[in-house]
């Protein structure tokens, strides 16, 4: 149970926190902090928290949990803010998708009580954004991934571990180095191509035509291009190195399917579709 829980930016991934450990009563009081009075009042409203701040150490005074959830480019600053206000008995945990660059913010800012830091990333999400996307049920079966250090604290691991849980996740641990490495791959990587196809798409002299006849495969493809392109930015840049990689190795692949669909190579093209299927079918399996 956590007595007092401030979420620091209540969008749709800490609105959504909220409201699953709402419903699992897992949570006495839960406060909200944000710079906009306008969605914190839409949270009130709402009934995801029980009221907000507008100041960091009125938000996080008493807290026994604090979930920095602001995009990746924002939570250096938080952080700075946080570190001479933090309570002593706070555990404080993060839901950014670039694990590395907050890791060293946060030793930077919260000093000897980084240990009481713990990182971590739920893989839920939608391409909607604010407190009124916020789903209760937005965590359930997903995953979440926690990079502690060396150093963090084993109670403070054990404490996100158990409120991550009590929202409905399911929660593992990685290195903040693989962390980002496998992420660049399964999320950072999609969400360039779908925003490089749509851009591709309305630089078209005919990209009317070409939107009005689109089908199914071109929505399921660019959806996440709606995704808050400020926010993918800072991701962009906070994991420069592992996503260039990943993007080379599919410029890399992608050429290879140039230079069949010239040579009229049909083999390769059954072979790599084939081989991606079978592996798409399995993904399929599993959720």
């Amino acid at each position: 149970m956590i007595n007092k829980l401030c979420i620091i930016g209540i969008g749709l991934i800490g609105g959504s926190l909220a409201r699953a450990l709402r419903d699992a009563g897992q949570a006495r009081e839960i406060i909200g902090y944000g710079r906009s009075i306008g969605n914190l009042q839409q949270a009130v409203e709402l009934g995801v928290i029980d009221r907000a701040e507008v100041s960091l150490p009125d938000a996080v005074r008493g807290a026994d949990m604090i979930v920095l959830a602001v995009p990746v480019g924002n939570m250096a600053d938080i952080l700075n803010t946080l570190g001479p206000v933090l309570p002593d008995d706070s555990v404080v945990t993060d839901v950014g998708s670039v694990k590395g660059s907050v890791i060293t913010a946060a030793r930077a800012a919260l000093g000897s009580r980084f240990t009481h830091f713990v990182p971590g990333h739920p893989l839920a999400g939608t391409e909607q954004s604010g407190v009124a996307a916020s789903l209760p049920d937005l965590f359930q079966r997903r995953r979440v991934i926690l990079t502690p250090e060396a150093d963090t604290d084993t109670d403070a691991l054990m404490h996100v571990r158990a409120m991550w849980e009590a929202a409905g996740a399911e929660v593992v641990s990685l290195t903040a180095t693989d962390h980002d490495r496998i992420l660049a791959v399964s999320s950072h990587l999609p969400h360039m191509l779908a925003y490089c196809l749509v851009d591709m798409v309305v630089r078209h002299d005919d990209y009317r035509a070409i939107m009005e006849n689109s089908a199914g495969s071109f929505s399921d493809a660019t959806r996440v291009a709606a995704s808050d392109p400020v926010m993918w930015r800072d991701i962009c840049l906070a994991n420069r190195d592992a996503l260039l990689h990943a993007l080379r190795q599919y410029h890399t692949d992608l050429g290879a399917l140039v230079k069949a669909i010239e040579k009229g190579d049909g083999k390769w093209l059954v072979n790599t579709f084939t081989r991606a299927k079978h592996a798409r079918d399995g993904l399929n399996k599993k959720f």
